[in-house]
């Protein structure tokens, strides 16, 4: 991934060879060529996937596109405050590397799991949560569309769910993850993270930003960063996230990153009575698509 534009700008290079720099490893060759057991490591995934996110922002913004505001999914979020100005490049390849780091570690300590529930609707989830937490500590994780929602935590919780939500006419889903996050397995990443994030600096965002934890804006760079470390261990709202954004008239959607998976939740959101467009910029192609329907 990200290896067109890779060799297509100066510039995108350039953003590679910072990531390399920063996490002292190779992260532009796991990109481009692999092994996928290597890539999708958390400590190695969250700056890869970062890497790249920036290089399609950065393609983006030298053909003079600036979004009117930004979000990011759980790890996206992190390219969402680059997006907005809050944090430099280095800076935030630093946070997504540190946090990479500190989940991987509570996960080495703490078994997880995770479970997309789907066929049900959020209120039915918590409830079906609650219950199953007599078998340890399951949460829902991200609240993605109306009835799709993850859960997350100890095995046995997580599996105790889904056969709760079996029994109300849902489905659980497991998903190949390697640890519990947005879960309390991994609180004891959030103490070191904070201390982390208090030694980075943050700018108010130049364009507003709709953050995971409140579904909502924020400015004051002090108080984004208490959301930030919030946000290890709390549910993703995505799907209020994106009903926000239909209710401010957005009409214009663009994914930028690799994958086309906030593309496949909006399409479930977004009514097609709504007037919309979603876009995805992946790579050189995604981006000339999208540059070709917008100027």
């Amino acid at each position: 991934m990200g290896l067109d534009m890779y060799q297509e700008y100066d510039f995108v290079r350039e953003i590679f060879d910072m990531v390399d720099e920063v996490t002292k490893s190779h992260i532009s060759k796991l990109c481009f060529k692999g092994p996928m057991e290597d890539l999708t490591m958390t400590v190695n995934l969250q700056p890869a996937v970062t890497a790249v996110n920036m290089a399609c922002l950065a393609a983006l913004q030298k053909e003079g596109i600036e979004p009117d505001l930004t979000a990011g999914h759980s790890l996206g979020e992190y390219s969402a405050l680059k997006a907005a100005g809050v944090t430099s490049g280095e800076d935030t390849c630093k946070l997504v590397f540190k946090r990479g780091h500190l989940m991987h570690r509570e996960a080495t300590k703490h078994k997880g799991a995770m479970h997309a529930i789907v066929k049900l609707d959020i209120d039915t989830v918590r409830q079906i949560v609650d219950e199953a937490q007599e078998k340890g500590i399951v949460a829902v994780a991200n609240h993605n569309t109306a009835q799709q929602i993850v859960i997350t935590g100890a095995p046995d919780a997580v599996e105790y769910a889904s056969e709760l939500a079996a029994a109300q006419g849902g489905k659980g889903i497991p998903l190949k993850v390697s640890g519990a996050w947005h879960s309390e397995l991994i609180r004891g990443a959030e103490q070191d993270f904070n201390a982390f994030l208090e030694e980075m600096p943050f700018d108010a965002p130049n364009t507003p930003v709709l953050f995971n934890v409140t579904a909502d804006y924020e400015s004051d760079p002090n108080r984004i960063k208490e959301i930030m470390s919030s946000q290890l261990c709390s549910p993703v709202r995505w799907y209020e996230s994106m009903c926000k954004m239909q209710d401010e008239n957005i009409e214009t959607f663009v994914e930028v990153g690799p994958k086309k998976v906030l593309s496949g939740l909006l399409r479930k959101i977004v009514p097609d009575t709504y007037p919309h467009e979603v876009h995805n910029v992946d790579g050189m192609q995604g981006l000339e698509s999208f540059l070709k329907a917008v100027t």
